[in-house]
């Protein structure tokens, strides 16, 4: 009875009834990523429709950058050339990613208003659109990532398995930043813009554009308690033919298993009421 009469009161069945469908909708998800792959696809040809070198010229204005940043800080730092510009092109190619998918995240379930509000599509598979989409285009970015590496002499010492985990890391991270982005900004509006200020903010405070052995002493521990951190160190050193500290392993799981704890159980609450946010 008292079941029944917080169904008329609040047209929800309880929390564990809404975890279920939550969970059905990520099971939905997953066997339609093909879907999303296609989505994704059609998101960058459509962007680059009628263009001569498509999303490569992405790549060739961040390759611009990487040489201009790349000279000019090493002449400023006093770094060897060979040393900063791998480590600079590697950092701005990586946090372009995570970029990349936590801002476009704030218009995951945005863009897809159409789709949502007249099909029963599972959202999650939305989410995986806006990560795909930022993989493809990280396959481009690759060709600056394979350059440095080659030219300068990293790639025979690369530990690129190790590298992988750390992308893999990584995406797993920013995808339940996306997607909790994405549910704030259905509600929110005004939330794009401060995810935006924030990723702006994020970048000078992250090791991209210097070297983390400015920081000395107590101030490593401002460094640490920057999860961007770890989450570009965790791909750039192995490819640097570096070591990755192993506390940040271990602070990429916990912030792994505590975002998606509190994004799944944020969907799972609002799962119904996204469409009407819309």
């Amino acid at each position: 009875m008292a079941q029944a009469a917080h169904m008329l009161r609040t047209g929800q069945r309880g929390g564990l009834f809404q975890l279920q469908m939550a969970f059905r909708d990520l099971k939905g998800s997953g066997q339609r990523l093909g879907l999303a792959w296609s989505l994704a696809w059609h998101d960058i040809v459509s962007r680059y429709r009628g263009s001569i070198l498509g999303p490569f010229w992405i790549t060739l204005s961040m390759g611009l950058m990487v040489l201009g940043i790349g000279f000019l800080y090493a002449n400023l730092f006093k770094i060897p050339l060979n040393e900063f510009l791998p480590f600079v092109a590697l950092g701005i190619v990586f946090f372009g990613v995570m970029t990349g998918v936590i801002n476009e995240g704030c218009d995951t379930f945005v863009q897809a208003k159409g789709m949502l509000s007249q099909t029963s599509l599972p959202m999650f598979t939305f989410v995986w659109r806006t990560v795909l989409r930022n993989l493809i285009s990280l396959a481009h970015h690759l060709v600056i990532v394979l350059a440095v590496l080659t030219v300068y002499g990293y790639w025979a010492r690369a530990d690129v398995p190790q590298a992988l985990v750390g992308l893999v890391l990584m995406i797993v991270n920013v995808s339940w930043a996306s997607m909790l982005a994405g549910i704030a900004s259905a509600r929110f509006r005004d939330i794009p813009q401060i995810v935006v200020s924030v990723m702006q903010f994020a970048i000078f405070m992250t090791p991209v554009f210097w070297t983390p052995d400015r920081f000395s002493g107590q101030h490593m521990a401002i460094l640490h308690a920057n999860p961007f951190y770890h989450l570009l160190d965790a791909v750039r050193a192995p490819l640097l033919g570096q070591a990755v500290a192993p506390h940040s392993y271990l602070v990429l799981v916990l912030m792994a298993l505590g975002g998606w704890t509190l994004t799944f159980a944020l969907f799972a609450r609002t799962r119904r009421r996204i469409v009407h946010y819309l």
